[in-house]
């Protein structure tokens, strides 16, 4: 407690004391002491000056003064921790969260790449069938024009040859002199393809795709072409 708030004690207590005196005083027929007078001697007093009741009640409140601040400082450390605590929790928990989203992105991507590679391994060796005969069936040469181009395209491609060719890869027209699948004039276009064009379907396919990408950019847009126009 302060200097001030015991000389502030001080000048209570004895002015109570003067009051009480006072009236004790007139009672008997005395004269009474002054207030004022009594206040300003209890102002200038120290704790000394103050009677041990008054002393103990001072020593009580100071100390129960201590008591709450010291209370108070515990509770405010006590929540900064339990704040940190949960801050780092939650830190912890965004990190955790995040590695496990990294490792099903990673292992999703190496399932796909597994699954791209299995796809062009068994392509590659139902093509690597398909290929070297001495003729084909429209079956047959139809499944190599799936295995060399994205399922979204075959139809649109399926269906230019349906009308060019009716998927005869040894289609001659007498008039242009237009051959195979896909029509190509002169026929030997197709040989920068290979120089089996003549004979082997999946020459003929693989020139038409290029040429249907290189001007229509897919053979959707060359069916697109061609409905309006009924040429490519």
């Amino acid at each position: 407690m302060s200097r001030i708030s015991v000389r502030g004690f001080a000048v209570a207590s004895a002015t109570a004391v003067t009051t009480v005196g006072a009236v004790v005083g007139v009672a008997a027929g005395n004269e009474p002491a002054s207030v004022g007078n009594t206040e300003a001697a209890a102002a200038d007093a120290t704790i000394a000056d103050i009677p041990a009741g008054a002393q103990a009640q001072v020593q009580t409140a100071s100390l129960t003064q201590q008591a709450d601040d010291q209370s108070t400082q515990a509770d405010t450390a006590a929540l900064k921790s339990a704040q940190e605590s949960a801050r780092k929790a939650a830190a912890e928990t965004a990190q955790s969260k995040k590695h496990a989203a990294d490792e099903a992105k990673a292992k999703k991507e190496a399932e796909a790449r597994n699954k791209e590679l299995a796809a062009s391994r068994s392509s590659s060796r139902d093509l690597g069938d398909l290929v070297g005969k001495s003729s084909y069936t429209i079956a047959e040469t139809k499944a190599i024009a799936q295995q060399m181009m994205a399922g979204d395209q075959f139809q649109c491609f399926s269906n230019i040859v349906d009308h060019e060719s009716g998927w005869n890869y040894k289609a001659t027209n007498a008039g242009s002199g237009a051959y195979g699948l896909v029509q190509a004039l002169p026929g030997s276009k197709m040989s920068s393809a290979g120089s089996d064009w003549q004979t082997n379907p999946a020459t003929q396919i693989k020139w038409g795709l290029n040429y249907m990408n290189e001007r229509y950019d897919s053979p959707c847009g060359a069916w697109s072409f061609w409905q309006a126009n009924s040429w490519y």
